[in-house]
Order: C-alpha cells, then structure tokens, then sequence
C-alpha cells in the first residue's frame, strides 16, 4: 500500500505469507481480453468444500492464500457461460497468475411492447425480517394486482403494481393483526401498498433496476428493484408469459414504521430493515 507524497517519498509496504501458504491468483478476461470486474470466484478442495469465495477487482483480478494443494474453481458472472476448473496451487510448473476467459451469453429475449398483466396464481409477493437479532421471519402478501406497459424501448417501460396491506401472512394469527393494527401497517387507513415505475435500467445481460416510488403507510419513497429477467414461455392455453425475479431492501424508517420493543439487554424485537423478494409472472393481453 502506498503512502501520499512524491515518488521518491512513497514507500510500499508487502504482505508476508505464512511459511505454508501459497498464492492463487487469476484475472478474468473477456473474449476481446478486457477484465471482468465483479465477477465471483469460489474456490473449493477436491470434495467440494468451500475454502474461499469472493469478487474481482476493477482488473478482472483476484488472489487468495491458500495451502499447497489442489483445488477446483468455478468463476461466474452476469451474461457469461461459467467457468469450472482444476487447479495445483505450489506446482513451480504452473504460472504465478492464470488467465480465464469467459464467453458472453446471449440474454434471454424481452416481451413484445403492449400491455402485460401480472399473474397472481404464478407470482408471490415475501418478505424477511429479523426477529430479536437471531432469527429470520418470513411472510408475504396473499393479494396483490398489478400491470406492465412494455415500451417499443424497453427502458421507456412502466409497471404498477398495488398490494391489499391487509393480506400479509406470517403464519401467526396474532402477529398478523399486529401487523395490521396502526403499530405497523395501519390497514385500516391505508389499505394499498403500491408501486410504481417508470425507469428499467439495463444494467448487464438480463440483470435491471427497476425504479420507482414504493407507498407504505400513507408514505412514498424511492425503491429501486435489483431485477433478474428470466425470459419467455408459453402457459397452459398456449397464452404468452414473462418472467422475472426481483429483490430490494427496505428501511422501515423511510415509511414510518417506527414501532419497537426493546428486550433484555437493549435487544430490538424486530430489525430495521427488510428484504423483499418478488417472483413474477406477467401474461401479454391483446
């Protein structure tokens, strides 16, 4: 690492190795040779035990000090096939630093522009939170409605979706109505979540941001949601479906759901933030 100042004035200083430590180092290239960044790479032993996993940096690089041995390594990154491999990490024989090249994968292709329908019997609205800083809980909402307006470009496309807040089910009866009650969602006084969108941003192969403005509890808020297309298929009666996976990360702050209970030791009952993950299908309509 370099120190500020002049040439002459800087100093780096080296990473000094266990004595049983060896390096494994590897850049990762695309097929014109520029570096993949953010790309994952796990490398694991012979049994398909995980012994390190991580990104690559603005290079397309990564190293890791492992044992002397052999090891298997899978690299993966959006819109390009994936790469498994073996390795022998401390044979003089092998280069210091591999090169892999992955090759872009075409993405799935998009809906036709006109007006889609989002299909609650194949879709599902969940959601995490963390319960007294150990465990998880899940829930979701049971009804829920919504459209998509695909755009000759599809960045120009737009969505509207909109939840009924008194639909949410953990599985406790109690802690539903909680839910439901003016501590948290307040559904007699707003009964509908919503969302609504018109900003599909293109980030890599069939990854989007969808980004919008959320409504909880009488507030609005921008969300964007980190989007995976999934592509097209056919239904049952031969009707014309879309897929895709999307996920975001709420702070209950940002909507006013400021009801907390502290436990012993100054523990909170429940977390800040929640996960929300959606899985949609949405149907073309003539």
């Amino acid at each position: 690492m370099e120190t500020a100042g002049s040439p002459s004035q800087r100093s780096s200083a080296t990473l000094t190795l266990p004595p049983t430590a060896r390096l494994l180092s590897c850049r990762v290239l695309d097929t014109v040779h520029q570096p993949i960044r953010q790309a994952t790479f796990e490398v694991t032993d012979p049994i398909g035990r995980r012994i390190v996993r991580g990104e690559t940096d603005p290079y397309g690089g990564f190293t890791a000090a492992v044992p002397e041995g052999e090891y298997r390594l899978s690299v993966t990154a959006e819109g390009y096939a994936p790469f498994h491999g073996a390795t022998l990490v401390g044979d003089p024989a092998q280069p210091g630093t591999a090169e892999i090249v992955l090759d872009a994968v075409e993405p799935p292709l998009l809906p036709q522009p006109g007006h889609w329908e989002l299909d609650p019997a194949h879709s599902s609205i969940g959601f995490t939170a963390r319960h007294i800083g150990l465990a998880r809980i899940r829930g979701r909402f049971n009804t829920f409605a919504g459209a998509v307006r695909i755009a000759e470009r599809m960045e120009d496309s737009s969505m509207h979706v909109i939840i009924d807040a008194a639909s949410i089910d953990t599985g406790s009866r109690l802690r539903d109505e909680h839910l439901r009650s003016g501590d948290f969602l307040d559904a007699a006084r707003h009964p509908t979540v919503e969302f609504y969108s018109e900003r599909f941003i293109h980030r890599v192969g069939s990854r989007w941001a969808v980004a919008g403005a959320l409504t909880l509890h009488g507030v609005s808020s921008a969300v964007t949601l980190d989007t995976e297309y999934l592509g097209l298929g056919t239904g049952m009666e031969g009707e014309v479906r879309a897929a895709c996976r999307a996920t975001t990360e709420l702070d209950r702050g940002d909507f006013t759901l400021n009801w907390q209970s502290l436990l012993a030791h100054g523990i909170a009952a429940i977390g800040s933030s929640v996960e929300v993950t959606l899985d949609v299908q949405i149907v073309h309509k003539a």
